[in-house]
């Protein structure tokens, strides 16, 4: 990013506990800013028991601030966390949807409840996610990072037009072993800490066992889709995905799930190592969010789309249908299309991202 257009602006950045965001404030350090740092705070409920890192994340992150000089400040947004993203998550999986708690966590919590407590007195808000912006036209885009196992724009697909607009991601242009490179050399207590797997701010916190907290067991039957044959049976259709292939347990496989039946609460598996009906390369999608500029009225796009995230991307057209619902043309079949997922939408050149849209089928 060009820090020069920055320079002279207020800069606040979200200071994790990670490495990523400790680069972030090596690099903006480097360019003579000094930005205020911030460390989110997310937990569970004081009377639950979760395996959770947040101790040692704030930890590194007051390391990390005090290394640069900055003024590292906690805000509390637990409660914003657990009301919003939570309820979010529950009320998709409840209707037998998958959803994404990360992605609604960058435009609920990381650029949504801090700007409420803290951000609004900023210019500029930094992270470390692995994303660019450029202005094209004169317009600041959502684009690609070069690093296509890390890119986070899936991620960030579903912030709002001003949330963007206050975005910055300085170690955007980087591939990840040169963020750990810079780590290592500028001695950061974090360099060789390892990436968060878990659930956004959660840490190790299992995404089942977070489930369970709130929805609780409820058995039913696992049948194979091709013979009618009851296999055994789940512990609760919001444990499972549309794509799933590990975990299920049973003897004869590998299996596949292809459908979930929310009345009947029976899970539909079908068996083999690549079977055709786990494939889709026709879908639509609702709720199209737009990052900078929406499509015009009636216009077909041929574009390159991500369902999850993966490094794989897929070129596609999609079509305007009535009452704002598009029909996803895919160039060749998608494993494990689910209803509730994002469908992210970027130009033919995988470059700029539109937007996204839940998958409705």
């Amino acid at each position: 990013m060009n820090f020069d257009e920055i320079s002279d602006k207020r800069v606040a950045v979200l200071l994790s506990g990670g490495v990523d965001s400790a680069v972030v404030v090596y690099m903006l350090h480097t360019a003579g800013i000094k930005p205020d740092c911030f460390y989110i705070k997310i937990g569970p409920d004081e009377d639950e028991e979760w395996d959770c890192t947040s101790e040692e994340d704030l930890e590194m992150a007051t390391a990390v601030a005090a290394k640069y000089g900055c003024r590292l400040s906690v805000i509390d947004c637990h409660r914003e966390y657990w009301d919003r993203v939570t309820a979010y998550t529950i009320e998709k999986v409840r209707a037998g949807f998958t959803p994404n708690p990360d992605v609604m966590c960058n435009r609920l919590i990381k650029f949504g409840a801090f700007e409420e407590k803290a951000g609004k007195d900023y210019d500029i808000i930094a992270t470390g996610h692995y994303a660019q912006t450029e202005i094209i036209d004169g317009e600041k885009w959502l684009t690609t990072s070069p690093d296509p196992v890390k890119d986070q724009t899936d991620f960030l697909a579903q912030i709002y037009d001003w949330q963007l607009r206050k975005a910055a991601f300085p170690i955007g242009q980087l591939m990840k072993e040169e963020v750990r490179e810079i780590a290592e050399r500028e001695h950061l207590v974090n360099a060789r800490r390892k990436d968060s797997q878990g659930i956004c701010f959660l840490g190790k916190i299992n995404y089942n066992d977070y489930l369970r907290r709130y929805l609780g067991e409820n058995p039913g039957d696992v049948i194979d889709m091709e013979t009618g044959r009851k296999l055994g049976q789940h512990r609760g259709l919001w444990f499972h995905t549309i794509g799933q292939r590990h975990g299920l347990g049973f003897g004869g496989g590998p299996w596949n799930v292809v459908k979930k039946d929310m009345e009947q609460n029976i899970l539909y598996v079908i068996r083999g190592y690549d079977p055709i009906r786990a494939y889709k390369d026709e879908f639509r999608i609702h709720d199209m969010h737009f990052l900078t500029r929406p499509f015009r009225d009636g216009e077909e796009r041929n574009v390159a789309i991500k369902i999850r995230h993966t490094p794989e991307y897929y070129s596609a057209v999609i079509t305007p249908e009535a009452d704002g619902i598009y029909h996803v043309k895919a160039s060749q079949p998608i494993q494990g299309v689910a209803p509730g997922q994002f469908c992210v939408i970027y130009d033919s050149d995988f470059h700029r991202c539109f937007g996204s849209a839940e998958i409705t089928l």
